[in-house]
């Protein structure tokens, strides 16, 4: 199964102040400020949803095809996802911009000043999803992840005129979008995905009901926090799955993305719905351990004894014969 993702494509750089931002202001002269920090630590990461969902699919050895629009700095970044089983090709390569970048200083406080440079990232519009289907030989599913948003409408309305099965997924980017483009992203979509949060706010802005969006869609896919996922299917019973157990908690971030590339990975092996989400469900909780997004390590023995762990032998020995 030939699976493409479409999504941002980042790197964070991360820096810590050991002072308080509260300090370094002055009442009366906000409308006119000024400031440096001296900070203490910077920590580049690699990140962007398209990015960190086909990292993780790559350590789980399904070879996702990675569609989004990079810098000329990419360079780097592409040997990485190269190494870890990422097919690259399909990026789009900006000759004047660099990779989209998300620069963040964060207080003693915990406060944080952040600034998030498009860059390369608008140039997603231009990347026609015929090219990458023509170069692959074929894509049995797109997953439209946050991005440029003329870029989402377009892969969307691409993989409506050719057929082409796709999985809207808009996370981020639905704070920005209206009802109506909300509408045309999910309208057709085999698969959906969001949070439980984001359930609500897309019910919210379209003025659908959960029983009119789930008859526009092949299967609904709503991650739960600490409480798992649920999934829905028109005239079938939901199927809950649980987290895997937790060794320790460092950074929620990158949790969804890494669920998707579990599921994803899941429908590529062809397994059952509620194996693609315990698959999921396992990555998300390895991601959840770790700082960073693409920090974590998949050793195939660990991951499966764990996931024997949480969802049974039955389980496992439906996924083990797939594992990369």
């Amino acid at each position: 199964m030939r699976i493409a993702v479409t999504g941002s494509i980042a790197t964070d750089h991360l820096m810590t102040f050991p002072g308080r931002f509260a300090d370094q202001l002055v009442a009366d002269q906000l409308h006119t400020v000024s400031l440096s920090f001296l900070v203490d630590n910077l920590d580049v990461r690699r990140g962007g949803v398209g990015a960190n969902i086909a990292f993780g699919m790559g350590q789980l050895g399904t070879r996702p095809i990675l569609v989004g629009a990079a810098g000329f700095d990419f360079d780097e970044y592409r040997g990485w996802l190269e190494r870890h089983g990422v097919d690259t090709d399909s990026v789009r390569i900006s000759e004047t911009l660099h990779t989209a970048r998300f620069v963040c200083t964060t207080d003693s406080d915990h406060n944080q000043i952040g600034s998030f440079y498009t860059g390369a990232m608008s140039e997603a519009r231009l990347i026609e999803l015929k090219a990458v289907s023509d170069r692959v030989g074929g894509l049995d599913l797109v997953l439209i992840g946050a991005d440029d948003p003329e870029g989402m409408l377009r892969h969307t309305e691409e993989c409506r005129s050719r057929a082409i099965p796709f999985a809207a997924d808009f996370s981020q980017q639905i704070a920005r979008m209206n009802g109506d483009e909300i509408r045309i992203l999910l309208d057709g979509a085999t698969y959906l995905f969001s949070n439980e949060y984001e359930k609500g706010l897309i019910e919210s802005k379209t003025g659908w009901s959960d029983a009119e969006i789930l008859a526009k869609v092949g299967t609904r896919v709503t991650t739960l926090g600490s409480r798992g996922v649920r999934i829905e299917r028109v005239g079938e019973d939901p199927i809950e799955v649980g987290c895997a157990e937790e060794e320790r908690k460092a950074d929620p971030t990158g949790v969804g993305d890494a669920f998707r590339a579990g599921f994803l990975s899941g429908l590529a092996w062809g397994v059952s719905l509620e194996r693609a989400a315990q698959v999921g469900c396992m990555l998300a909780t390895l991601v959840i351990e770790t700082v960073g997004t693409q920090e974590y390590q998949l050793r195939r023995g660990h991951f499966m004894d764990r996931f024997t762990k949480a969802y049974g032998h039955d389980a496992a020995a439906e996924v083990q014969g797939h594992l990369g």
